[in-house]
């Protein structure tokens, strides 16, 4: 009995060793955490916009319809759900330009236990294939910024860095506002945020293989999962 028992014992143990990293990583389990929550009433009600999500939120078997955005009098709100892009085809920039919006985040809700990012993205082409290209510059609540596009490949120009000029929340969960514009003129692209310049690249830099097709293009807004913001003035300005 003992030696049943024993050997009892040690399967079990076994079975644990071997579940155990399934459990971990596997699709929906709950110890994995912050996977890519479903808006209610979600899907895009703003007229001539539309979406495409990332391939981490397909792969959750998520859709551009488990977000929503829409028209609250003069402002935008995206609510995610999945990680994505959005835009209207008719918001085009080209040349010399100025691209820019403000993005309140309001308090979070249960679901953002940590920040997120958002902001706007440029140089749009082939929007909404698997050829999409773009690059965008986001902002967290926790006084980060983060440079990255699709080439369509992902690529990142600016990994998460800490910026005095990205406005910190109060405290986790509060409310913050971040005023974010890309400028394009002569041979650079720049991306700042509440005044201050986080990032510069020359368009050579930008327009070459694996990155952008051009710098002229679509331009609209981008954001991770899970994220709640108010945009407000989002505007294309020639320079």
């Amino acid at each position: 009995m003992r030696l049943i028992h024993a050997f009892a014992i040690a399967a079990a143990l076994a079975l644990v060793v071997l579940i155990g990293p399934a459990v971990r990583a596997g699709a929906g389990a709950p110890l994995q955490g912050d996977l890519d929550r479903v808006v209610p009433n979600g899907g895009i009600s703003v007229q001539g916009w539309t979406g495409k999500i990332d391939a981490q939120s397909i792969a959750q078997g998520r859709t551009v319809n488990d977000a929503r955005l829409a028209q609250e009098g003069a402002a935008l709100h995206l609510s995610t759900g999945p990680a994505g892009s959005w835009w209207n085809p008719a918001n085009k920039a080209s040349g010399d330009y100025t691209v820019k919006a403000s993005f309140k985040e309001p308090k979070f809700m249960a679901f953002n236990s940590h920040p997120h990012s958002y902001g706007i993205f440029i140089g749009g082409n082939n929007m909404g294939t698997d050829q999409q290209t773009l690059v965008y510059c986001v902002a967290y609540g926790d006084g980060r910024a983060l440079v990255r596009g699709f080439g369509p490949a992902v690529f990142t120009l600016l990994r998460p860095s800490a910026n005095a000029a990205v406005h910190k929340a109060a405290a986790v969960g509060e409310p913050v506002t971040q005023d974010i514009a890309w400028t394009v003129k002569g041979g650079r692209a720049e991306c700042s945020i509440n005044g201050t310049v986080v990032a510069g690249y020359d368009k050579a830099d930008l327009v070459t293989a694996g990155k952008l097709s051009s710098t002229d293009g679509v331009y609209g807004i981008r954001a991770t999962h899970n994220v709640e913001a108010i945009i407000t003035g989002l505007s294309m300005t020639k320079n």
